[in-house]
């Protein structure tokens, strides 16, 4: 269901100095920017469309529509097709710690979903093999799943387990987060070797993230080992560097 548009009071806009030489579109973005910090516009709210800011403020479409882009640029409101623009929720900050994109979410009080993209039994090639040292060829679950929070995407997750985890199911996956899955199958992760880089969308990928061709995205590769030393999972994630980071804590030895 489509949230109803908040509409800021034209006070918010009084002092728009329409002669002077700070462009308009710029002040505007400023009063918007200033409400959504202060919490009159709330995260997820959706803004009023830019024909009807425009007419309250005798503006330009253009005008309105620069400022409103402007503030998509910085992060902070985001245009959803057929929903329009909304407030973004908070970015997910990550430490570097073993925890899933589900618990990253749940814990900084947003509600993921998950959309699954694809799901299926594979040959592990040569690269997926080495990850989870298995013969090249052996029969793996692969799976390629959209996670957001609170209905705006977020990241695109490709996981590559082991054949003895290929009876987990898809409604397993759309309801909690894989380590979630994982440990009530008795695994117990205890480490994982991580690398963290960035890289052009693709197109599809563009598409699935509601976000401009070819934008940068963050990237993670991920093996996770149980305390055995067997690894039980390597993943691909992309994610949104507007709506989420990793923060690393350093140490002076």
């Amino acid at each position: 269901m489509n949230q109803v548009e908040q509409i800021l009071p034209i006070g918010v806009f009084m002092d728009l100095d329409r002669s002077g030489p700070i462009p308009l579109y710029f002040q505007i973005a400023q009063r918007i920017e200033k409400a959504i910090l202060s919490g009159d516009l709330p995260a997820g709210s959706r803004l009023e469309n830019e024909v009807s800011l425009g007419e309250r403020l005798g503006l330009s479409r253009p005008t309105v529509r620069r400022a409103i882009q402007d503030l998509v640029d910085k992060g902070l409101l985001v245009r959803r097709r057929g929903i329009g623009t909304q407030v973004v929720h908070g970015q997910v900050t990550r430490g570097v710690e073993l925890t899933s994109l589900y618990e990253d979410l749940s814990r900084s009080g947003q509600k993921p979903s998950t959309k699954i993209l694809e799901y299926k039994k594979i040959k592990a090639d040569s690269k997926i093999a080495e990850k989870l040292g298995v013969e090249p060829g052996s029969e793996v679950l692969y799976m390629r799943r959209l996670r957001a929070a609170d209905n705006v995407a977020v990241s695109i997750m490709e996981n590559w387990l082991p054949a003895e985890f290929s009876d987990i199911s898809e409604s397993e996956l759309n309801q909690h987060g894989l380590y979630q899955i994982l440990r009530s199958r008795g695994v117990t992760i205890r480490v994982a070797k991580q690398k963290i880089g960035a890289r052009k969308a693709s197109q599809q990928e563009s598409a699935d993230l509601a976000i401009e061709k070819q934008a940068s995205l963050l990237t993670m590769d991920r093996t996770a080992y149980d305390n055995s030393g067997r690894a039980v999972e390597f993943g691909h994630h992309c994610y949104r560097p507007d709506l989420y980071s990793f923060e690393v804590t350093l140490v002076e030895k």
